[in-house]
């Protein structure tokens, strides 16, 4: 059994580089006369000048953020499309509200590399657990294990009673998911005396996996590998065994000062910036908003020859992931203004009990209406947290309105 992929993972990085910058080349040329959006973008730039990784850093960064807006002024997409919207596969909608395509063929999001690497194989039974409405995650993971031969339970979020009688009627050897909720379906089933024991291996994002976690699911007999990746771009690196995550193939990244688009020197931390090489979807020093820095492999076993990182380091703005959604400071405006006389508002995000705790502290003199806002919050946020009433004038004056407290040292 091969632990690469293909003959991708070990090629030699020149080459990589090479075929890479050529892609890109012939992406922008299309990009330029077809895509509204990026022939106006990348008006100044001439394909031909990309000759380097390097020569990336004269294009033009293109936010996360800017997104909502774009899409909005010119549905679906902004322009950035280059395949009509009638030929792609699924169309979602993600948090924000955000809308991403997902084009037709095997593994359009890039996760059967990170799946493999997991030690997901034809024939194995997978538990998909990342939802399948209208966001793209389940989705997203569902083609990769496909693309490997790999048989797909649909199984989605919640419903634990249910997954766990899936689990005991199916024997899937793998979980994909949230690490959070991989610890809820284990701690169920043995709290029930359910047999959970097939599942021996799990490929987990859109949460944080602490050491203390990590060390509880190895105990329990379960090989557990990360990755990460965005409904934007799919799967954007992932773990291997070895040191940080390895970049997958198709995209290029690129870590950068926060907000200038300039590379930052080898091993600091920066915002991650992916340029996608997709026929359909292609993006341009995308900008996320995430932090990151490049490491090393400490492993000579591993073969696989592209660059690695370190992994998600938190967020370069107030936007943060809680249970793999990202919440951004304008929904919790958009909650603000449910309601009359409210002051201040700051949603605090912690860990507790190993999973992630939302608790939205509002400056009211009302305290009776904590409910109505914690329905709202859901709404806007398709995620349950708390709400707390404090006095007019108690919150900081500080300009935060989304306060990170989760710790995973």
């Amino acid at each position: 059994m091969s632990d690469l992929y293909d003959e991708r993972d070990s090629a030699a990085p020149g080459i990589r580089d090479a075929q890479n910058i050529a892609r890109l080349r012939s992406l922008i040329e299309a990009a330029k006369t077809s895509q509204p959006f990026w022939a106006e973008r990348l008006a100044d730039i001439d394909p031909a000048t990309i000759d380097s990784l390097d020569a990336l850093a004269g294009l033009p960064p293109m936010r996360k953020s800017e997104l909502p807006a774009l899409q909005r002024a010119h549905p679906p997409f902004g322009g950035l499309n280059a395949s009509a919207v009638g030929d792609l596969a699924r169309l979602f909608m993600s948090p924000g509200p955000i809308f991403e395509p997902e084009g037709r063929g095997d593994d359009w999001w890039g996760a059967a590399r990170a799946l493999h690497a997991a030690g997901v194989r034809g024939g194995d039974i997978v538990l998909n657990t990342f939802s399948y409405h209208l966001t793209p995650a389940g989705a997203m993971f569902e083609s990769g294990a496909q693309a490997l031969g790999a048989a797909v339970i649909p199984a989605g979020p919640g419903n634990t009673a249910d997954q766990i009688a899936m689990i005991e009627q199916f024997r899937p050897s793998a979980y994909v998911g949230t690490p959070d909720f991989l610890k809820i379906l284990l701690d169920k089933a043995a709290e029930s005396k359910a047999d959970a024991s097939s599942i021996r291996r799990a490929l987990v994002s859109g949460a944080a996996l602490p050491p203390s976690l990590a060390g509880e699911f190895e105990r329990r007999g379960v090989i557990v590998r990360q990755c990460y990746g965005t409904a934007d771009l799919g799967i954007v690196a992932y773990e291997t065994g070895a040191a940080g995550m390895v970049v997958n193939e198709d995209v290029i990244l690129e870590i950068v000062r926060a907000g200038t688009g300039q590379p930052v020197a080898a091993g600091e931390v920066g915002e991650v910036l992916v340029t996608r090489l997709n026929r359909d979807y292609p993006l341009f020093r995308f900008a996320t908003g995430d932090l990151s820095c490049f490491v090393d492999s400490d492993d000579p076993s591993d073969r696989r020859t592209n660059r690695r990182i370190k992994g998600w380091l938190g967020r370069a703005d107030q936007t943060t992931k809680v249970k793999g959604m990202f919440v951004r400071p304008e929904q919790i405006a958009a909650v603000a203004q449910s309601v009359d006389g409210a002051g201040r508002l700051r949603l605090v995000v912690r860990r507790e009990g190993e999973q992630d705790v939302m608790v939205l502290r509002v400056e009211h003199g009302d305290p009776t209406i904590g409910a109505a806002l914690s329905e709202t919050l859901t709404t806007v946020t398709r995620l349950k947290g708390e709400v707390e009433i404090v006095p007019i004038g108690s919150l900081p004056n500080d300009g935060k309105v989304i306060a990170d407290e989760r710790r995973y040292d």
